[in-house]
């Protein structure tokens, strides 16, 4: 595992089942920081008039506008079950895992409840742990409806 992630060395766009993803080519332990949020800081109240999906608010004030394709933390999809976690210091945003993370495994994290209400849920979630969930009840359905009664009841 190495001490500290180099971006351009340890990780990778890659399709995902929900388009682009960030992958990791190395293990990361528990807690290690992966990568940072980049983008221009703008102020919170103009973001309504930009046509991007790629906006950070760091704070009622301030928002990061990471469309810049340099960013590739943007590709960072969205879990219900996520791998690494987003903190705050000062007006950087930072990922770090939380837990130890295999390499080729898809970096994701929780993107809050008011951007899953507003772009997911209208389209359902499409997430590992969303989809094995789907799995499980489209299995039972498939059971339930291949029963039979037995005895003539």
């Amino acid at each position: 595992m190495p001490a500290k992630i180099s971006p351009s060395r340890h990780l990778r766009v890659g399709r995902s089942k929900t388009g682009l993803g960030l992958f990791t080519c190395v293990p990361i332990r528990k807690g290690q920081f992966i990568i940072r949020y980049r983008g221009r800081k703008i102020p919170t109240e103009i973001t309504d008039d930009l046509d991007n999906r790629y906006m950070f608010e760091i704070n009622s004030r301030w928002t990061i506008d990471g469309a810049n394709r340099r960013n590739i933390a943007r590709y960072i999809n969205h879990s219900c079950r996520p791998n690494s976690e987003v903190y705050i210091v000062g007006h950087v945003i930072k990922i770090r895992a939380i837990k130890t993370i295999k390499p080729g495994a898809e970096l994701s994290y929780n993107y809050g409840r008011n951007y899953v209400d507003t772009f997911i849920k209208p389209k359902g979630c499409r997430c590992q742990a969303c989809e094995a969930k789907a799995m499980v009840v489209r299995s039972r359905r498939g059971k339930k409806r291949g029963r039979t009664k037995r005895g003539g009841r």
